[in-house]
């Protein structure tokens, strides 16, 4: 039998899906889609190093069984970054997976931290004993330093020309 995920994710508690500096929800009303795929921008630089947000939305919309979008909303409520929680796509084990980025004015006040542990907790809630791989560009070291310092560890797995780090 084939498991749900994005539903499975959505019964979770609510309080799974707060911590004291952010909050992750499901993207609910056409204003959180707006934020998602117009508002929350990122540095150049940083553009080549995730899929935008409509790519990863219109994923979903193909296949929402294993793909939830979500808005990543500051301790006020203040939209601050979009992320979709989902199921590994690469060939291999089943795995859990997930895609963030903050705004670029939200960046650098430890957010993206708490965003990952948050994320970290709502899969290890949902389904504990089910791997999280996340992938990074081989030059995107300021995400290799956030997964590894929130215990990730790099494998010697690539996907395509990315880095595997595997918790």
């Amino acid at each position: 039998m084939r498991i749900n995920f994005a539903k499975m994710l959505k019964s979770l508690p609510a309080e799974t899906w707060h911590s004291e500096t952010v909050n992750i929800q499901p993207i609910r009303d056409d204003d959180d889609l707006w934020y998602a795929t117009a508002e929350c921008r990122l540095y150049p630089e940083q553009e080549d190093y995730v899929n935008p947000a409509g790519f990863s939305i219109g994923r979903a919309w193909l296949n929402p069984d294993d793909n939830l979008p979500c808005i990543i909303r500051d301790s006020r409520g203040k939209r601050i970054g979009y992320i979709i929680l989902r199921k590994w796509l690469a060939e291999g084990e089943e795995a859990l997976n997930w895609s963030f980025y903050l705004d670029r004015a939200s960046q650098g006040m430890g957010f993206g931290r708490a965003a990952a542990k948050l994320a970290v907790k709502i899969l290890k809630t949902a389904a504990p004993d089910v791997p999280i791989k996340l992938s990074a560009e081989t030059d995107n070291v300021k995400a290799q330093r956030l997964y590894l310092s929130i215990g990730f560890v790099k494998t010697d797995e690539m996907d395509g020309d990315d880095f595997v780090f595997r918790l």
